[in-house]
């Protein structure tokens, strides 16, 4: 019904008509950089210059906000070996996927961190290699729990999709 009122499927939970997509949401998705404002905001950052992902998480409590913005505000650098579950959690609810270029840029990582992991899924048929970088393919969309979790540090189930 959507398709037929005009709107695409561009993400695994959004449909939007063309022109119409969530610009916040796709920088998110992207894992691009934004900024959290206010008692309970969240933000990520990327510091090329030290090599580091930052989350900074800021408390939710008002007043504790209010009192002292500075200093309620918890900062954590992801740890590099988490970076490309992350990016690939983000990145891979998008339909087009992601260009290897934006991997590199926001992760700091080379692309090879990724290569092992993404050819034995695309060995199962959960992605595939386009055009500068890699996407879900349909059964892959399906099943994207079974694709992230591939990417986490010494977990590579092989028990679901593809098999």
């Amino acid at each position: 019904r959507l398709a037929d009122a005009g709107f695409q499927h561009y993400e695994v939970s959004a449909f939007a008509r063309e022109g119409r997509r969530c610009r916040h949401n796709l920088n998110y998705w992207g894992f691009g950089d934004y900024l959290g404002l206010g008692a309970g905001a969240h933000g990520k950052l990327t510091w090329p210059g030290r090599g580091a992902v930052e989350r900074r998480v800021q408390t939710r409590e008002p007043r504790r906000y209010l009192a002292d913005p500075v200093g309620a505000l918890r900062r954590q650098d992801v740890d590099p070996g988490a970076l490309p579950f992350e990016f690939a959690l983000n990145a891979l609810r998008l339909h087009a996927g992601f260009d290897t270029a934006d991997y590199e840029s926001r992760t700091g990582l080379p692309t090879a961190t990724l290569e092992p992991t993404l050819t034995r899924l695309a060995e199962r048929g959960l992605v595939e290699r386009r055009p500068g970088g890699w996407r879900t393919t349909p059964l892959g969309s399906r099943f994207l729990n079974e694709v992230l979790t591939a990417f986490l540090g010494g977990q590579n189930s092989e028990t679901v999709a593809g098999s």
